[in-house]
């Protein structure tokens, strides 16, 4: 007949005793993270998910999009509108109407003369030695001034 120690029985006992222990630990370390993730603004550095499709009011629905990183529309920003133009260089011409070499929204720059538009409701109306005047119309107003960078300072 044979015979079971109860040697036997306790040594096939210890891989299901450790693996339920692993199941239980993962399950924990599971639960943990999910009761700690993070909310909304509370996450700086990491990249966000921009969404341009309409908000939606369901509460579980905007619960769904916060869990999956997606945020509302930014507002447009204002930017001053001479910051949007850069000053490369003048050159003077013979009868006074010379040409300036200008940077508009980061573009590489491009030669403009004067009384030509720049962009779309500013032209060039007036250059100086180190400078450049800038308005809504040839004739009109200047809207801003530009120089060039480091024309501040004497030589």
């Amino acid at each position: 007949m044979l015979q079971i120690s109860p040697i036997a029985r306790s040594a096939n006992l210890w891989p299901g005793v450790s693996a339920a222990v692993v199941g239980c630990a993962a399950a924990a370390s599971v639960v943990f993270w999910v009761l700690n993730f993070p909310v909304g603004s509370a996450v700086q550095g990491l990249p966000s998910v921009q969404s341009s499709a309409p908000v939606v009011t369901d509460s579980s629905a905007s619960h769904l999009a916060r869990a999956w990183g997606v945020q509302a529309a930014l507002p447009e920003v204002s930017i001053a509108q001479s910051s949007r133009f850069v000053l490369w260089g003048v050159v003077s011409g013979a009868s006074g109407r010379g040409s300036a070499l200008i940077a508009v929204d980061g573009q590489p720059p491009r030669p403009f003369r004067v009384g030509q538009t720049v962009t779309d409701g500013v032209v060039l109306q007036s250059l100086g030695p180190k400078q450049a005047q800038l308005g809504a119309s040839a004739q009109g107003a200047a809207l801003f001034s530009l120089s060039l960078p480091g024309a501040d300072k004497a030589p």
